[in-house]
């Protein structure tokens, strides 16, 4: 369980995906923890397998996509706490990504900050920035901060 909002400082909310904006997204939030005295919080939601005519395959699909997911995160922890000072908290989830994202937001009251990255090119920013600064930006409780498309290490770590 997350420390108390009075003993953590702020915390930095990343969605963590398979897209390779993340990355930016992460440091930039381990930047502005290291100069806030805050932390790092890592979401990685398991999206529903189609239904599958046998329990037990569906059990494993989801176990399966679970380890993954975990696996992944240890990964970035490691990487969180070499750039930030200090091991981020995890979550796992399984769901609709943009809903376990908002409902996560709404269930921890030490999240103070939502931070996402956008994708560069001619497709948008992506479609979880695209929700979230569009029809669902009253539903988040914290601020949202955007890391643009493009920045590289040397430019966030500047503004951060």
């Amino acid at each position: 369980m997350p420390e108390s909002s009075a003993r953590a400082g702020r915390v930095f909310l990343v969605m963590v995906d398979d897209s390779a904006e993340v990355r930016a997204a992460m440091r930039f939030a381990c930047c502005r923890a290291r100069h806030t005295g805050g932390r790092v919080a890592l979401l990685r939601v398991i999206e529903p397998t189609e239904a599958q005519d046998f329990v037990t395959i569906g059990d494993l699909m989801r176990a399966e996509a679970r380890q993954e997911a975990e696996d992944l995160l240890q990964e970035l922890a490691a990487q969180v706490n070499e750039m930030s000072g200090q091991l981020p908290v995890l979550y796992v989830r399984e769901g609709i990504p943009r809903d376990e994202l908002l409902r996560l937001i709404a269930e921890e009251p030490d999240i103070s900050v939502l931070v996402l990255a956008a994708a560069p090119g001619p497709r948008g920013p992506g479609p979880l920035v695209t929700a979230l600064t569009g029809k669902l930006c009253g539903m988040i409780r914290v601020p949202l901060t955007i890391v643009p498309a493009g920045l590289g290490d040397d430019g966030i770590d500047a503004i951060a």
